[in-house]
């Protein structure tokens, strides 16, 4: 993987295209063989590509990908950045679940991870990314219908704290669970799906302006009235048996793909 990607770069003084090359090496970092095959699987409904090179990225940034759990992006972004720039990790601490879960990951292939930072971000509790004005893009992928029941405050607190730690023109990258715009609010977000103009005024309430926002993640299948929310659809597919085809056939949720910069 080291190979193919410095290969990639490399290609950037032959050619002259850095863009080309950037995403050479993206494409390599994607098609790496220490990428689990149930992840992989899952590239036809997130499009890694697509929504990284939509949000802007480039091998030299310092990066943060928001509470990344069991680490489906970590596996991308970790041989991406590792060489000329920086992963920041950031969730839950170490001795909680998902940050176990993470910890699992990153000490499960040094050679991939060895180089990614895991810092702390557990609202309300703790707020811990990075120092003030330190990094060039922070990425969060279906977790802010986690944040909304923290309450207004809370969830304000959290975005005005990724706010903070990223760059003068920096770029904060966001997809969710999108809740049609005909249907009633969620105010709980209990089905996980948001209204995306709803999720577009809290995040410029703290700072940021909307830029972009991409249909690259769309899936008009998906009505969003499901019995177990957006976990009826894989890959929780949380019916078990029940209509089990039915939801695999729709598959993974309709989602909004917005890019945001700091102001």
């Amino acid at each position: 993987m080291k190979h193919l990607i410095a290969a990639a770069l490399l290609a950037v003084g032959l050619t002259g295209t850095v863009h080309a090359a950037e995403d050479a090496a993206l494409k390599a970092a994607i098609a790496g063989s220490h990428r689990s095959a149930a992840n992989v699987a899952r590239d036809q409904y997130r499009h890694p590509y697509e929504t990284l090179t939509f949000f802007g990225i480039k091998p030299t940034m310092t990066v943060v990908e928001l509470v990344p759990e069991g680490g489906w992006y970590t596996e991308i972004l970790a041989p991406y950045l590792r060489e000329h720039g920086k992963l920041i990790g950031s969730g839950q601490p170490f001795t909680n679940r998902y940050g176990m879960i993470f910890q699992k990951k990153l000490a499960s292939n040094p050679a991939v991870y060895d180089k990614v930072q895991a810092t702390v971000f557990d609202p309300p509790a703790t707020y811990n990314i990075a120092p003030p004005n330190s990094v060039d893009m922070v990425l969060t992928f279906r977790n802010m219908h986690n944040w909304v029941e923290l309450g207004d405050a809370n969830l304000q607190a959290a975005l005005k704290h990724i706010h903070s730690v990223l760059k003068p023109g920096g770029v904060f990258g966001l997809t969710d669970h999108r809740r049609p715009a005909a249907m009633p609010q969620d105010a709980k977000a209990e089905s996980g799906y948001l209204h995306e103009a709803w999720v577009i005024k809290q995040v410029e309430a703290a700072g940021f302006k909307l830029v972009a926002k991409s249909e690259i993640n769309a899936n008009p299948k998906d009505t969003a009235n499901h019995p177990r929310g957006v976990w009826t659809l894989p890959p929780s597919l949380a019916m078990g048996a029940q209509d089990r085809e039915k939801y695999q056939a729709i598959g993974e949720s309709d989602r909004m793909t917005l890019k945001f910069v700091k102001q």
